[in-house]
């Protein structure tokens, strides 16, 4: 992302490709990824460095008179660019849609959003209204303090990125970590995805493991880390300029929808359990260390996110979200703990290396 302005204009200087590219309506397709993005610097530089590549696209095409078709790779959860498709494409920087978007379902989700004929109109309802909101000239006005707003969100993913990476690649033992206290080693025996779990045998790292059993591991095991760590921090060092990011939520539709999307997916989070989660992990220096980073960092979003939005609770302005997301916990905490539990065992081999399946029933 950081470096399209490198890429494109490279490949725009080919002659040979040029001349293909007039055979395609002189239109560029350009896939913009949203799941390896985040996974590799965090939430919130991944979705600046997306905003910036954006408009960085629309510069050099119309430098070079060329036609731009963007394709997002974006769904699912919210690590992986997912929430409303509404909301996220009229939030879309001004005049980077010319009448058209592309985006990618991911495969969890298409049979909760299209296997049934009335959600599946209204979710295509949904696509086609937003890509409409943001052509049309009436919702694509820009807020005048437009450059003192981009100017922050730049600062706010610097230090986001920077607290991520102390996190995910300058803390010793953390992959250990993530593979024991996820499910992560049982997904990848899953035959049920199109790739393996990660690129390499052995322990993951942040360049082997996929994105998606990365934000899958964390979700089962009720830490959402992908969808909000780096948040707090960043809220944190910029704390001075609060009102500026009310202004900012109120007057500019792709903050307000990243930090409505932030504040569900960190609400879904569960420290109780994260905590139980933790047990697993064999070394306990290693766990104490990573938990107390984790809970820190989730204090520090919680408080920063209440704060910016003048509320006493997370969700306080969404009653329905907060009350649906209350609900499921009565069955999703009983079958958390009901997998610590599972996966306590089937990690209990004997000396032959072979998992004894009959302890594996649960009374």
């Amino acid at each position: 992302l950081k470096n399209i302005d490198k890429i494109l204009p490279a490949v725009l200087d080919n002659p040979l490709y040029r001349g293909l590219l007039q055979h395609l309506d002189n239109t560029q397709e350009i896939m913009l990824g949203y799941s390896d993005s985040s996974k590799d610097g965090g939430i919130i530089t991944s979705a600046w460095q997306l905003y910036s590549a954006q408009q960085t696209i629309n510069r050099i095409a119309e430098e070079y008179g060329i036609k731009t078709r963007l394709f997002h790779g974006r769904g699912g959860s919210v690590s992986r660019g997912g929430g409303s498709t509404h909301n996220a494409i009229a939030a879309q920087p001004a005049g980077t849609l010319h009448g058209e978007i592309k985006v990618t379902e991911q495969g969890e989700v298409l049979y909760a959003k299209y296997a049934n004929t009335d959600t599946a109109v209204f979710e295509l309802t949904m696509g086609i209204t937003g890509t409409l909101k943001a052509c049309s000239t009436r919702f694509v006005v820009q807020p005048p303090e437009l450059p003192n707003y981009e100017a922050l969100f730049a600062r706010l993913a610097d230090a986001g990125e920077q607290s991520y990476r102390t996190l995910t690649d300058h803390t010793e033992g953390f992959y250990q970590f993530y593979s024991q206290v996820t499910p992560v080693q049982e997904i990848s025996l899953l035959n049920i995805g199109s790739r393996p779990a990660h690129r390499k045998k052995g322990l993951p790292s942040k360049t082997t493991l996929r994105a998606i059993p990365w934000v899958f591991g964390w979700s089962l095991a009720r830490f959402t880390l992908p969808a909000w760590y780096g948040v707090g921090s960043a809220l944190q060092s910029v704390k001075e300029e609060e009102e500026l990011m009310r202004e900012m939520n109120k007057h500019w539709p792709f903050f307000s929808v990243f930090i409505s999307n932030i504040e569900m997916a960190f609400t879904k989070s569960e420290m109780n359990i994260a905590q139980a989660y933790s047990q697993l992990c064999d070394d306990e220096a290693l766990r104490e260390k990573i938990m107390q980073a984790v809970i820190d960092e989730h204090q520090l979003t919680s408080s920063g996110l209440n704060s910016l939005l003048n509320q006493t609770s997370l969700l306080a302005h969404q009653q329905n979200l907060a009350a649906s997301l209350e609900w499921r916990d009565a069955y999703l905490d009983p079958i958390n703990y009901i997998q610590i539990e599972l996966l306590k065992r089937a990690r209990q081999k004997d000396v032959t290396g072979v998992i004894n399946h009959d302890e594996l029933d649960v009374e």
